[in-house]
């Protein structure tokens, strides 16, 4: 673990070798041999970051070619410009997706004003300061939610209850 404050003439040096167009690697390597520290790649990252060098738009990820199963080539689309550079192909709006819908319409009941047989398939909460509801209508027996949501909730496979289940107290041996 690398101490949280460097030292003046390591960041100094940082930023010189920095400007010279060095990878952050081999400013690592090069303060490390300078000074007989050992700061990792991360830590050099993280100081330059610190320091305002070194911001996100500077270091682009790699590109990355796909891979296709039969082993072919990935076809380039040709650029409207005519240069033989290849670029990327157009935009094409996706078809909307169909989600399920219940077809009922919530309550939209807060959490301390749900009744005990209220269903509690839950509304909101989904961006930041969104207050989260419940859908509040009348409870399936044995469920936590109103028909349509546990239809909803549950998958073709799912084991259906009519009712609560019952537990007897049995006496140990």
């Amino acid at each position: 673990m690398e101490p949280g404050n460097w030292a003046s003439e390591h960041s100094d040096a940082l930023r010189d070798y920095f400007f010279k167009g060095m990878s952050f690697a081999e400013i690592g390597k090069e303060i490390n041999a300078r000074f007989g520290t050992n700061y990792s790649r991360n830590a050099v990252i993280g100081r330059a970051k610190r320091m305002g060098l070194a911001a996100s738009e500077q270091m682009p990820a790699p590109p990355i070619a796909p891979h296709l199963p039969n082993g072919l080539v990935p076809q380039r689309w040709p650029n409207p410009s005519g240069k033989s550079e290849a670029s990327e192909p157009p935009l094409v709006p996706a078809e909307p997706i169909k989600l399920r819908c219940v077809g009922i319409w919530p309550r939209l009941v807060p959490l301390l004003a749900l009744e005990p047989g209220d269903c509690r398939y839950p509304y909101g909460g989904d961006r930041d300061g969104e207050p989260i509801a419940f859908c509040g209508h009348p409870r399936r027996p044995g469920s936590s939610y109103c028909t349509p949501h546990f239809h909803l909730t549950s998958g073709p496979d799912t084991a259906h209850t009519t009712g609560p289940v019952i537990l007897r107290l049995v006496a140990a041996a």
